[in-house]
Formats: structure tokens, C-alpha cells, sequence
């Protein structure tokens, strides 16, 4: 009786174990498939994610911890003054040096700039830099700074260009990428890399807002930096047409209106 009663119990052990995992396979494998469809999924959300590019000014390389500016619509203008050793030179000058009649339009131009804008100089000589970092209460220092400068050495308007957009993105983080970014570039020459300064203003004006303004001194319309269209650029062939180009600068800033984000 022991017999005849265990081997039908095997026979529906063995049974049981060989049907069970033939039934169970369609069902792992149905969530194998569905797990893989979803980490699929994830995988390409991600990789879309990493495709998008930010938003100016909120870049990782120039992060900046400090607190958010207590205007975020402030205007922001950085002046790059050439510096070089050909602003030693007095052609469309009245028989001075170049560079004493850029000094004293650059004093001029900045008495005029509002007070609660925000104000940057960025000069490259004796080669050597000047930078003075935007802010609101400096006015006497970036005067004080533009009247010590003596001209010698190349002309690095390239390296110029990037440390101005590297100031303006960090204030356009406290700014949260509101207010106005003015760049007013005065060189009397090419750059000493023009291609690589064709880079830097082709990547400004495609993913930033930064305005380029630029007087060229002596030099006339041909310039990497005057691409009409895209950036404003001025020829001045003289004292007063240095000096009502920079005014301009400020006219041109004018039309823009801030009140709607206020």
C-alpha cells in the first residue's frame, strides 16, 4: 500500500516542477522585456537631457554663490580699451598719440554712464591687463585706471572678449538673466587671432543676449568685429567721431525699456 500510495506522488512532484517552471518562463520573461523597455526609456530621456544646452547665463563653468543683485534689471556695460603699441602712434588724432584722445573719451563716456548701471573695464597693454570688475560704486576707480594706462604690446582682443563674457555671465547669474550687457570695444587694430576672435563673437551672439559695440579708431569699416547686422560697429577717423561714437553707446541702450519686468 506504502508503494502503490508514493509513486503517484512522485509522478505529480515531478510534474508539478516541470509544468510549473515551463508556465512561469512567458511570465519572467514578459517582465525581462518590460524592465528593459523601461531602462530604454530612461536611458534615452537621459541622453536627451545631456543634448540640451543651458540657457545663458546659467553655465556650470562660471557658477558664482554670491547673492542675486538687488536690481535684476540692471544695465551692465564693459568697455575694452586697446591698449596696444600702434595707439602710440598719432594718425586721425590732431597730432596726438592715439591713446591719450581714446583716454580722454573713455573718461567722458563713463560720467555718463547711469548710476545704477553697473560698469566694467577690461585693457590689455604693456602686455599686461587692467581689469576692473562690474560694479555700481567704482566710477572714480575705472577713471583713475583709463588715465594710467600707456600703450605698447599686441592686441589680444580675443582674450579680452572671453573675460568679459566671463563677467557678464557671472552677474547675469544674479541677474537671473534679466537687465541689458553691453560690450563697447575701441581698437585701433586687428586682433592678434582673428579667427579665433571670429569664434568668441559668433558664440556671444548665438547663445547670448551680450550686445558687441565696437569703435574702430583709424582703422575704417574692415574689421572681424564689424558684421553688420550682428554687432553695431562704428569707424571714427578722428577725436569727435571717437568721442560721439561712444555716445552713441548710450543711445543705443536708451530705446531698450526694462519696465515691463519691473
Amino acid at each position: 500500500m506504502k508503494k502503490a500510495f508514493i509513486f503517484p506522488v512522485l509522478i505529480f512532484i515531478i510534474f508539478s516542477l516541470f509544468g510549473c517552471g515551463d508556465e512561469s518562463r512567458p511570465v519572467d520573461q514578459k517582465k525581462q522585456v518590460a524592465v528593459q523597455k523601461q531602462q530604454q526609456k530612461v536611458h534615452k530621456e537621459t541622453e536627451s537631457v545631456k543634448k540640451v544646452k543651458k540657457v545663458w547665463p546659467f553655465d556650470d563653468k562660471f557658477s558664482d554663490d554670491s547673492e542675486l543683485d538687488d536690481n535684476p534689471t540692471a544695465k551692465n556695460f564693459i568697455l575694452i580699451l586697446d591698449g596696444s603699441g600702434s595707439m602710440n602712434e598719432t594718425g586721425c588724432s590732431d597730432g596726438r598719440k592715439k591713446i591719450v584722445v581714446a583716454k580722454e573719451a573713455v573718461v567722458e563716456w563713463s560720467k555718463n554712464i547711469p548710476g545704477d548701471a553697473n560698469l566694467g573695464l577690461i585693457v590689455f597693454y604693456s602686455n599686461d591687463w587692467s581689469v576692473l570688475p562690474l560694479s555700481r560704486g567704482n566710477r572714480d576707480e575705472f577713471m583713475n585706471m583709463v588715465k594710467n594706462i600707456s600703450a605698447s604690446g599686441g592686441t589680444p582682443l580675443s582674450s579680452a572678449l572671453g573675460k568679459a563674457y566671463e563677467d557678464f555671465t557671472r552677474q547675469g547669474q544674479k541677474q537671473l538673466g534679466y537687465g541689458e550687457y553691453t560690450v563697447v570695444v575701441v581698437t585701433d587694430g586687428i586682433a592678434n587671432n582673428a579667427q579665433r576672435l571670429s569664434e568668441y563673437v559668433n558664440y556671444i551672439l548665438t547663445y547670448t543676449p551680450i550686445n558687441l559695440y565696437s569703435i574702430g579708431f583709424c582703422i575704417g569699416e574692415k574689421h572681424s568685429l564689424n558684421q553688420p547686422g550682428r554687432t553695431i560697429y562704428k569707424a571714427a577717423n578722428n577725436p569727435a567721431q571717437l568721442k560721439h561714437g561712444l555716445s552713441e553707446v548710450l543711445a543705443e541702450s536708451s530705446t531698450f525699456d526694462d519696465t515691463e519686468f519691473k
